[in-house]
């Protein structure tokens, strides 16, 4: 008999299940993959780590695969507003009778092992991917790279995005720290892409020390904006005239170069068409990044949760001003540098609606704007006692000409969705 067959009811008894929330490192999670034989896949795999811009980069590898009619199987986190958007096989989410039966094979097979949240989830999306006949796979790290669940397999290509400062606790507390976390995901004789344009020197290093082939934006490949399109440029090869990313932001760019360096590298495995590139750039979409929904007032939401985010948010924000007041609904949590944030955003904010975040690690509204304050920025805050009051007070007093952000959390951003919904 399974254990549950609801997925609500797996979810919340995995959300126990372990005595740690997490609990990085590897023995427990691969002695179980090994149980389930998914430690060798028959599909391509890519795995992605990097501060900003995972997601960003599986949505572009997916986007671009299926238009070039590859079956392929997407692994992010967290979800927004369904546990299901975690996993994706040909473009579609698991459904909830799926993740079940995945959940009670890893039930089986772990046996006496605990697992965390992540891990099971983890081995669930590789469980349902083996049986699911993925051309490719494109699994994005849940935290760091070294000891994360997803690094039980080794990635036939590895890509880094954007690293900056964030997770300090478990990570380290400089970028140098956090490349190396991140560069645990490297193996010897594989190809290593860059997408950060000035990494930390220790990603490198590690990659040399790990026998990786190293190939980096700026070095080994580079892009070129060019009027309405950009240019890529690699090893012997460019890519002209290409169309924008679908995505907001100039960071988007660099995103990109590095999912066609990915794409460049695997070519002979999986080749794809320039067709299909130009479709993919242009068809992907991706929730909660800087995503309008048309006002009046317009609301937009964006899952920017650490200083470096919040300054390419205020980028997007100024480069496309409204013409009345700018209110920003923040919710964030604990173990975020919250007053660096939120000195990245004081040149476009107008009026700040802390929100209250009912979570374990959540930051009261309280505690937020002490935190905040302590920048020692002049700004006119108030207080909710949720994310609902706090969007449904702006929007309230919003003029149709203003515009209201939610950001600071993907927990902050799924509230406002829900209510949208």
């Amino acid at each position: 008999m399974p254990r549950f067959h609801t997925l609500a009811d797996w979810l919340a008894w995995q959300d126990g299940l372990h005595p740690h929330k997490i609990d990085l490192g590897l023995e427990r999670v691969a002695a179980v993959a090994g149980r389930l034989g998914l430690l060798q896949p028959a599909f391509t795999v890519v795995s992605v780590a990097g501060t900003n811009g995972k997601g960003s980069s599986v949505a572009l590898l997916e986007a671009i695969y299926r238009s070039a009619d590859y079956r392929t199987g997407s692994y992010t986190s967290p979800h927004l507003l369904r546990y299901n958007e975690r996993i994706r096989i040909a473009g579609h989410e698991a459904t909830d009778a799926e993740l079940c039966a995945a959940f009670e094979r890893v039930d089986r097979a772990r046996d006496e092992i605990s697992l965390t949240y992540f891990e099971f989830g983890t081995l669930a999306a590789l469980q349902l991917f083996s049986a699911a006949g993925l051309d490719i796979a494109l699994l994005e790290v849940g935290m760091g790279g070294r000891l994360d669940a997803v690094n039980i397999l080794d990635a036939d290509v590895a890509l880094v995005t954007a690293i900056g400062l964030d997770h300090v606790a478990w990570l380290g507390n400089d970028r140098e720290s956090i490349g190396r976390e991140k560069a645990g995901i490297l193996r010897g004789g594989r190809p290593a892409v860059c997408a950060d344009p000035s990494p930390p020197a220790s990603l490198e290093l590690a990659a040399a020390a790990a026998g990786a082939s190293w190939y980096a934006l700026g070095g080994q490949f580079t892009h070129r904006r060019t009027g309405r399109g950009w240019d890529w440029m690699g090893w012997g090869r460019v890519l002209e005239a290409l169309p924008l990313p679908a995505l907001v932001g100039e960071r988007q760019l660099d995103n990109a170069a590095g999912v066609l360096a990915v794409i460049d590298l695997l070519n002979d495995r999986l080749p794809v068409s320039r067709d299909a590139l130009e479709q993919g750039l242009c068809t992907v979409r991706l929730a909660g990044r800087f995503q309008v929904l048309p006002g009046p007032p317009q609301l937009v939401l964006d899952v920017a949760h650490n200083p470096d985010s919040a300054g390419m948010l205020a980028s997007q924000l100024q480069a496309s001003p409204a013409s009345g007041r700018t209110w920003l609904v923040l919710g964030m949590l604990s173990d975020k540098n919250a007053a660096a944030f939120a000195a990245a955003l004081d040149c476009c904010v107008d009026c700040w609606c802390l929100a209250s975040l009912d979570v374990a690690r959540g930051l009261s509204s309280g505690m937020l704007k002490q935190r905040i304050a302590a920048s020692g920025n002049d700004r006119e805050i108030l207080l909710f006692d949720s994310v609902a009051a706090a969007l449904a007070h702006a929007t309230d007093n919003a003029a149709p000409a203003d515009r209201i952000v939610v950001s600071g959390s993907f927990i902050t951003v799924a509230e406002a969705l829900s209510c949208q919904v």
